[in-house]
C-alpha cells in the first residue's frame, strides 16, 4: 500500500520537495549585527540587510556574512622620529566598523592589518612633522589629525574609523636622561629670576617707603612753616594795633616761661639767676598793668 501510494505520487512528493527546500534556501534571516553578500553566477548581486529577506534559490549563494559591530584593533607600538631627530615610541589604538561590506570584501583582503599599516603611516608622517615639545603638548592635535587621514584612506573600503588614539609616546633612556636634566636647568633657573624680582621688588618698595617718608616730612615741614608765618603774621598785626608794648610784652612772658622751666628741674637744687633775668618778672607784670590802663 504505501510503495504504491508513493509510487502513484513520487511526483507529486517530489515536487513538494522541491518547494519546501526553494523556501528555505530563499528565505535568509540576517541578524541586527551582520550584512550578508549574495552573488550570482560569482558576481555581486544584493547586500542582504536585518531582518527577512528573499533570494533566488540555486542561483543566489550568500558567500559572506560580514558582521557590522565595531571593532578594536589590538593596540600597537611604533617608532617615529620627531623634526628634531628624537625616536619615540608611539602607542595606538584604532576602533572601526565596516559599513559597506561590498566593498570590503571585493577590495581588501586582511581588513586589521591594512588599517594597522596605515594608522602606522600617518602617525610616522605626521610626528616627523612636529617637535618633541609639540608632540607632548598638542596631541589632541596630533590625535585629531590622525583620525581625519586614516578615515579618508579606509573610505574606500567601506569602512568608518570611529576612534583612532595615541594612548602613549614614549622616549628612550638617553632622551629621558637629557629632558629631565633639562627641566632641573629650567626649574633653577627659573629660582633665580623669582629671587631676583622678589629683591627688586623689596628695593622698589624700600624706596617708595622712603619717598613717602620724605613727602610726609616735608609736609610737616610745609605746615610747621606755615604756622610759623601765620604766628609771625598775628605777632606783626598785634604790633601795628597795640604798638611796641605788646611785643614787649610777649618776650617778658617768655623770659618768665623759660625760668619757671630751669626752676622745676628734679631733686633739691640750687639755681643762680642773673639780676637782668629777675627784672623779666617786673617787665611782665608792668606791661600788663600798663595794658590794663
Amino acid at each position: 500500500m504505501i510503495s504504491e501510494f508513493i509510487g502513484g505520487n513520487a511526483v507529486l512528493l517530489a515536487l513538494a520537495g522541491f518547494v519546501i527546500l526553494s523556501i528555505f534556501l530563499g528565505v535568509r534571516i540576517v541578524s541586527q549585527s551582520e550584512k550578508h553578500v549574495v552573488e550570482r553566477f560569482g558576481r555581486l548581486r544584493v547586500v542582504l540587510g536585518p531582518g527577512i529577506n528573499f533570494i533566488v534559490p540555486f542561483l543566489d549563494v550568500v558567500r559572506h556574512k560580514i558582521s557590522i559591530l565595531e571593532r578594536q584593533l589590538p593596540n600597537a607600538m611604533q617608532d617615529a622620529i620627531t623634526a628634531d631627530n628624537v625616536l619615540v615610541k608611539v602607542e595606538t589604538s584604532v576602533f572601526y566598523r565596516i559599513t559597506e561590506p561590498e566593498k570590503t570584501v571585493y577590495r581588501i583582503r586582511d581588513v586589521d592589518a591594512a588599517i594597522a599599516t596605515t594608522v602606522a603611516g600617518i602617525v610616522r608622517s605626521e610626528i616627523g612633522m612636529m617637535e618633541l615639545d609639540e608632540v607632548q603638548s598638542n596631541r589632541a592635535q596630533l590625535i585629531a589629525k590622525v583620525r581625519e587621514q586614516v578615515a579618508a584612506m579606509v573610505d574606500d573600503w567601506g569602512i568608518e574609523v570611529t576612534r583612532a588614539e595615541i594612548l602613549d609616546v614614549n622616549l628612550d633612556e638617553a632622551t629621558r636622561a637629557a629632558m629631565l636634566q633639562q627641566l632641573n636647568a629650567e626649574r633653577a633657573r627659573r629660582a633665580q629670576v623669582t629671587e631676583a624680582e622678589g629683591k627688586k621688588r623689596a628695593v622698589e618698595l624700600a624706596a617708595d617707603g622712603e619717598l613717602y617718608a620724605a613727602e610726609q616730612e616735608a609736609k610737616a615741614k610745609r605746615v610747621l612753616a606755615e604756622a610759623e608765618a601765620y604766628s609771625t603774621q598775628v605777632i606783626a598785626e598785634a604790633i601795628a594795633k597795640n604798638g611796641l608794648e605788646a611785643a614787649q610784652y610777649q618776650i617778658a612772658m617768655k623770659q618768665v616761661e623759660a625760668l619757671s622751666d630751669v626752676a622745676q628741674g628734679n631733686g633739691k637744687q640750687t639755681v643762680l639767676l642773673p639780676a637782668a633775668a629777675l627784672d623779666a618778672f617786673t617787665d611782665a607784670f608792668t606791661l600788663l598793668r600798663g595794658g590794663a590802663k
